[in-house]
């Protein structure tokens, strides 16, 4: 087991969906909230997110990003933009989200599989700024599963990596 000191910055929610099933029209204008704590129930995603209960097994019941990716982005385009344009759930600083594909982790007693990245589609295009798609390749995110639930809670914590992900 390794552990790796991490900050949860923010958490971001939105009941609906800006952009999934939106081609070829206008992107959604859903509000988004940040709350300090997030009940993140196991096999269903954070409650009261768009993707809670989206389907069985589904590999992004919480998303991850990388605070550090999130400055480079603002550097690389000369912008400033609020860190949930990118429609993770999770802003995180402190491990690289790339080494947790494939591996079990702990959060605040809340366990995490690491599926995935969280692959930037065209909408980032829009979303944030011209390029950006291109630049997020290969580190948009995380998607991950929820395999025992909890209160995800913003601050200074501990994340431990445990084993590859069942």
């Amino acid at each position: 087991m390794t552990t790796f000191p991490v900050e949860i910055l923010a958490i971001y929610l939105s009941g609906d969906h800006d952009f999934v099933g939106h081609h070829g029209k206008p992107r959604g204008e859903n509000p988004v909230s940040m709350p300090s704590q997030a009940e993140c129930v196991a096999g269903q995603g954070i409650r009261g997110d768009r993707y809670f209960g989206f389907k069985e097994n589904y590999k992004g019941q919480i998303t991850f990003f990388d605070h550090a990716v999130h400055d480079a982005v603002q550097m690389e385009f000369g912008i400033t933009v609020e860190p949930y344009v990118y429609r993770r759930n999770v802003l995180i600083s402190g491990i690289e989200l790339n080494q947790l594909i494939g591996q079990s982790f702990v959060i605040d007693g809340i366990r995490f599989s690491g599926v995935q990245e969280c692959s930037p589609c065209y909408w980032m295009d829009q979303a944030v700024a011209p390029g950006t798609e291109k630049f997020l390749k290969g580190r948009g995110g995380l998607r991950a599963r929820i395999l025992r639930g909890g209160i995800l809670k913003t601050g200074s914590r501990d994340l431990e990596m445990l084993d590859k992900a069942p």
